[in-house]
């Protein structure tokens, strides 16, 4: 058992520190494209940038080319995330976000290999004891990912935040991409949905939910692996815009139509019953007012659009092709008027 004070104490709940939850924390995607137009549009570059701001996808990938003696070549994949509390728990906090860190490279296809912490702590407010805690948590999430970590950076803040800024590797032929997509690929989802549901009431309630965290904290390792055993070569992760924002950011940027089956989708325990005991942010009803306009929803209902957009923290990977034990949600066809089909 973990004797350490900071997990033993009942009295601080470290949600209430934070506006926010976890990626429901994020700007909203509407409002973050209108301040990234205009600050360059990431095209593929002839000194090696393979992917940059242009679609929006999960990370920044650089070619270094092939080495001395060899004709391998190898790609550097950067990223950097990193939110409020999520959970009241400071060591699962750290994993979570954490895992959600390390998540960006798994869905571009790569291998992390070195990070450093980014901490905001409200140093007058709350113990140094939780902050310890949440590194913690980072640090068993990297190790169990194979992930250096190396320093940070902290500064004092109002709110705690924590995250993790990660380097990776991948080899660009095995890269995935929000813009490769192809119609007629059927698309996976290889975690339920309903974190940011569960998270919500978490915040509002105390009442904890350990399967949430289990899928929270669990590396999308093994499912990038497999998806690019498979062959996939189009991915991206769901995080703070929901399934249904970060599937039109994909259809946009690869010119298709990705058209859900609802009824496929999975979620997790109690989500759907979160929703309709109003436990939904703020970020999942403007992932929803975001997507609407490229969507059409045929017949489904006001819950279920809220948990296609609920916002996830930790989330699983949508992968353009089928991956071992993951659920298909849909698929890809030629473009048509809509981005976004819900059937």
């Amino acid at each position: 058992m973990d004797e350490h004070p900071a997990r033993r104490a009942s009295g601080v709940r470290l949600t209430r520190y934070g506006h926010g939850g976890g990626c429901a924390c994020k700007i909203p995607p509407g409002e973050l494209e209108d301040v990234l137009r205009g600050l360059g549009d990431g095209t593929p570059s002839a000194d090696g940038l393979l992917v940059g701001l242009g679609t929006g996808d999960d990370a920044a990938v650089v070619d270094l080319g092939a080495g001395p003696g060899t004709t391998a070549r190898t790609a550097v994949v950067a990223t950097a995330d990193f939110f409020t509390p999520v959970v009241d728990d400071p060591y699962d906090w750290g994993r979570i976000a954490a895992a959600n860190a390390l998540s960006d490279v798994y869905a571009m296809g790569g291998r992390p290999v070195v990070a450093v912490n980014l901490l905001a702590w409200p140093r007058e407010v709350l113990p140094f004891a939780y902050a310890r805690e949440v590194l913690r948590g980072g640090l068993d999430t990297a190790a169990e990912a194979g992930c250096h970590v190396g320093g940070g950076h902290s500064v004092d803040d109002p709110e705690p935040k924590y995250g993790m800024a990660v380097t990776g590797v991948v080899d660009p032929a095995a890269l995935l991409r929000n813009d490769a997509g192809t119609p007629g690929t059927p698309l996976s989802l290889t975690k339920p949905l309903g974190t940011g549901v569960l998270n919500n009431r978490h915040k509002a309630t105390g009442e904890r939910f350990p399967h949430a965290v289990e899928a929270m904290t669990r590396l999308n390792r093994e499912a990038a692996e497999a998806a690019v055993a498979a062959g996939a070569r189009c991915a991206t992760d769901v995080t703070g815009f929901g399934l249904l924002g970060h599937l039109y950011k994909l259809a946009r940027a690869s010119g298709v139509t990705a058209v859900v089956d609802a009824a496929a989708v999975p979620y997790l325990e109690g989500a759907r019953d979160a929703v309709a005991k109003g436990f939904v942010s703020g970020g999942t009803r403007r992932n929803l007012e975001w997507v609407a306009p490229y969507t059409r929803f045929g017949t489904a209902d006001e819950e279920t659009r809220l948990l296609l957009a609920d916002a996830q923290t930790s989330g699983g990977l949508l992968v353009a092709g089928e991956v071992p034990g993951a659920p298909v949600i849909g698929e890809l066809i030629p473009r048509q008027e809509a981005a976004v089909l819900v059937r």
